[in-house]
């Protein structure tokens, strides 16, 4: 099917704002009009996601849909200003895209909306404002839970890729208008955009408990509000994979879910592979829920999940091996609770042992094993040996399996336990020791111990008294082996991933009646052929690799001062993509950033962590730059974030921001 692109058409606001977007066409449209799917992001249609846009709502286009890129207000070439994610007037804007996208000749009137990460979230937050023409969705590495499964906070613990992401915002909301599209005033509103940007990382710090601030957003509230059919994707070195299972169980409508091995990736281009035909599958969910065809994809297991193998643990990782397998219904029969007990002897027994108190205090520098929160696929990013942390954690683990343990779903930890200070963390993992020794982390999770009860009204420990604490490590699909051993290890830090708490803990772990308790797939239990197409794709967007760029990973102790440094640098682009020209519109791309923690191991408040970052775009004659620095420490009572923005228009400075913000340490 011939296919039309429109590279810049503008749909008006009901305010008179006006947001640009990209058509992907079937050229017979207006005289036989077709369905439309929207994705709808503020990451820039133009040159930000255009490599990936291209091949994806290509294909869209060419099996029959309407594909069109929305870029929000205040991003891209859009008018207005971003204030802050997830906002009601990014929704409103969404129900009026919507209802153009329906009354236009080209389209039948029916709508489908799909995303990764933003344009998941807001795919789920739209869905819940019911907009008549939205007739279905797909939403990938998404969540129904903005305070406890987003970059921001995990387990009521502040996550470092808050100021991660919280800079990288800041070079994103820095980049220009191009003049190509808006003409002579893309200066000046450039300009403005840089003026009203709010500091991200501390406007979401402000916020450290599930406030209405958190709830805005968060489906989970009501589900009962999202009436239309869900396709949910995750992946399992993605950090947003919780909601998958969430969805299913908690959503009444119609509802599909799949999880494989991949990061933060569409499927069709997953990493770790095996990367699936994501875009025919979408397609045959578009068919079924816009153009009323029966695809047999409603008669596919409510979840098909990959149950991953045992595989060495290396930091960098193209392709995890395993299998598909299907669940009916979710949550399944086929799944039930396996208990192994903490035993005094560091033993996970079949039944309740002895009971003995062992503490832990970690060093401050625990975690350096963990990878990324968020795989991407890029090198180095992937949870290396865990023997590296579980010298400085108290760890159980079981005698060699003698029969194959299947887990999927969240393992859950029920422990008694106390700490010598009001405010603490705890950081659980569970992993799979090979018989050479080696130990994959399986899955993970942290916890702010003041948070034990409720993320909404946290309250401080008594110190010294015992608690009963439950942690719901995330979702994982995983085989554990005969010869293998299933092991879980307790630390009280849980360096880089997130920041410390304000007094170096000690806990300790009351056995006896403490138990892991594993979704375990029963032996046997059925399962249809799961089997998805090769990877398919559109045409690509012909693109230039102008410099390979580089990524750089790596940690230093210092054995004088005691002091840890934590540090990866993305050089020409910031997931090792390198430096890229879009040849259609000559564009050149380069985003670098450099992170560096540093901290010492007996003392939390000697935190620090700096990030550097440019970002340059242009093309001849326009050339961009912009620099930003940022930078944060705490004391026991407030956290103190600092930054610094510069920018330049063909190497001359145009415009400053600088931010200097204490906020308050409310039990975190």
């Amino acid at each position: 099917m011939s296919v039309r692109i429109e590279e810049n058409i503008w749909i008006t606001m009901s305010d008179g704002c006006r947001l640009g977007a990209r058509l992907w066409l079937p050229e017979t449209a207006h005289e036989n009009p077709v369905p439309a799917v929207l994705e709808y992001i503020p990451y820039r249609k133009r040159d930000g996601t255009r490599g990936r846009d291209e091949p994806m709502h290509g294909h869209f286009a060419k099996t029959g849909y309407a594909a069109i890129r929305v870029d929000m207000r205040g991003t891209g070439e859009s008018d207005g200003h971003m204030a802050d994610e997830y906002l009601k007037q990014e929704q409103d804007d969404a129900l009026e895209v919507i209802a153009w996208i329906a009354a236009q000749p080209w389209c039948t009137g029916a709508v489908g909306m799909m995303g990764k990460s933003w344009g998941g979230f807001n795919a789920l937050q739209v869905a819940a404002r019911r907009p008549p023409a939205l007739k279905a969705i797909i939403t990938a590495y998404s969540t129904d839970n903005r305070y406890t499964d987003d970059i921001h906070y995990m387990g009521g613990c502040l996550l470092n890729d808050n100021l991660w992401w919280g800079t990288i915002m800041l070079a994103y909301q820095s980049r220009p208008l191009d003049p190509e599209i808006v003409g002579a005033g893309w200066r000046e509103r450039w300009l403005e955009r840089i003026e009203s940007m709010p500091f991200f990382p501390a406007l979401w710090l402000s916020h450290q408990r599930y406030d209405d601030y958190w709830k805005h957003g968060s489906v989970c509230e009501d589900f009962s509000a999202i009436e239309c059919p869900v396709l949910a994707i995750g992946g399992w070195s993605d950090s947003y994979t919780n909601s998958v299972p969430r969805l299913l169980e908690g959503l009444k409508v119609p509802r599909l879910g799949i999880i494989g091995p991949w990061g933060h990736v569409y499927p069709q281009d997953g990493v770790p592979g095996p990367a699936i035909g994501f875009l025919q599958e979408a397609v045959r969910w578009w068919d079924h829920w816009l153009k009323g065809r029966d695809t047999g994809i409603m008669n596919e297991p409510m979840l098909r999940a990959y149950l991953e193998d045992p595989i060495a643990p290396e930091g960098t990782r193209t392709f995890t091996p395993g299998r598909w397998v299907g669940e009916a219904v979710y949550p399944s029969a086929n799944i039930q609770p396996h208990s192994f007990y903490l035993a005094s002897d560091h033993r996970l027994a079949e039944r309740p042992g002895g009971q003995a108190d062992l503490s832990i205090r970690s060093p401050q520098s625990h975690g350096k094993a963990a990878g990324e929160w968020m795989g991407t696929g890029c090198v180095g990013e992937m949870p290396t040996d865990q023997r590296l942390d579980d010298g400085s954690a108290l760890v159980f683990e079981t005698f060699p399996l003698e029969t194959e343990i299947a887990v999927l779903g969240a393992a859950k930890l029920h422990l008694e336990l106390s700490s010598d200070a009001p405010v603490a963390q705890i950081a659980v993992r569970l992993s799979d020791v090979a018989p050479d020794g080696r130990v994959r982390r399986v899955s993970y999770q942290v916890l702010n111990l003041t948070h034990r009860d409720s993320h909404e009204q946290p309250e401080a420990l008594e110190p010294g008294r015992f608690y009963d604490v439950e942690i719901v490590l995330n979702d994982c699909g995983h085989h554990f082996l005969p010869g293998h051993r299933i092991r879980v290890s307790i630390a009280t830090a849980y360096w880089p991933t997130i920041w410390p708490a304000p007094y170096p803990a000690t806990l300790t772990i009351r056995t006896g009646e403490s138990v892991l308790e594993l979704p375990v797939r029963q032996n046997g239990a059925a399962s249809p052929k799961i089997a998805f197409e090769p990877p398919a794709h559109g045409p690509l967007a012909p693109t230039t690799q102008v410099d390979p760029g580089a990524i750089r990973r790596y940690s230093l102790q210092d054995h004088v001062t005691g002091e840890t440094t934590y540090v990866t640098e993305g050089i020409g682009g910031l997931f090792g993509e390198g430096i890229l020209r879009f040849d259609e519109i000559g564009t050149q791309l380069c985003h670098s950033l450099k992170r560096e923690l540093t901290i010492r191991d007996d003392d939390p408040l000697s935190a620090r962590y700096v990030l550097s970052q440019s970002y340059e775009m242009g093309r001849e004659g326009w050339i961009i730059s912009v620099s930003t620095r940022t930078h944060m420490h705490a004391d026991r009572d407030n956290f103190y974030l600092s930054g610094t923005l510069t920018a330049f228009e063909n190497g001359e400075l145009v415009i400053e921001r600088e931010w200097n913000e204490m906020i308050a340490r409310d039990l975190v």
